[in-house]
């Protein structure tokens, strides 16, 4: 079996994944990758979204698309850039919409994320790699069918948890997930090419949070 280098818990709920046929090609061209082009996120952050939030914290789940493709943005989180980064226009209007959903000022803010998925946001790409200002250039090569997997683990072992999909591509992951036991907001991507079309004046924050609260949870402090 290939190691992985990723946090305990997920280590243990994802061994068998790991065994997988799809998953071992996968590594072996993601290795390959790294050695004969320049490809994001650093080696070290590719499983980060896992490394900061454990199993057992997960309670909020924003799925994005793949990595940012230019140099010092990609962290290892959906949406999240490397402190001190300009703002992408995405995570521009996700920081609007918390302005608009929670009345306080966050457009000042840094694009590091971290605090979020410290208190259980776990914010995961569909694709967790990519090559330099190539967008998409690691799609269909078994990324997904592992944040499929991965979803489909959080879906049959936990309870309650809010997931947030943004755009048609997150939005795939509807299929996988029991909206019975799960709240699952869905809107169009924060991208300033469909954040018009529906992103804004969704209230995600707060009904996360009441979801939660609803729910015997910690609520995040966004």
């Amino acid at each position: 079996m290939v190691e992985v280098n990723i946090e305990k818990s997920w280590k243990n709920a994802l061994r068998d994944i790991f065994e997988k046929d799809y998953f071992q090609a996968l590594v072996k061209f993601v290795k390959q990758e790294y050695k004969e082009k320049t490809i994001f996120p650093k080696p070290q952050n590719i499983f980060r979204a896992f490394n900061l939030c454990p199993v057992d914290k997960v309670s909020v789940v924003i799925i994005g698309q793949d990595p940012y493709h230019d140099e010092n943005q990609a962290n290892g989180l959906a949406f999240s850039v490397n402190s001190g980064e300009k703002l992408p226009p995405s995570l521009k209007n996700i920081y609007k919409e918390l302005e608009l959903d929670l009345g306080k000022k966050f457009s000042d803010r840094d694009g590091d994320l971290t605090k979020w998925a410290e208190q259980g946001v776990f914010l995961i790409n569909s694709v967790l790699t990519v090559q330099a200002h190539q967008a998409g250039s690691h799609s269909n090569r078994g990324w997904e069918q592992f944040t499929d997997d991965v979803i489909s683990f959080l879906n049959k072992e936990k309870q309650h948890i809010v997931y947030i999909l943004w755009g048609n591509y997150a939005k795939k992951k509807c299929d996988i997930i029991d909206r019975k036991n799960n709240l699952v907001l869905t809107s169009a991507h924060p991208s300033p090419l469909s954040a018009s079309r529906g992103f804004f004046n969704n209230n995600f924050f707060s009904k996360a949070n009441a979801y939660l609260r609803a729910n015997d949870k910690n609520e995040i402090v966004w």
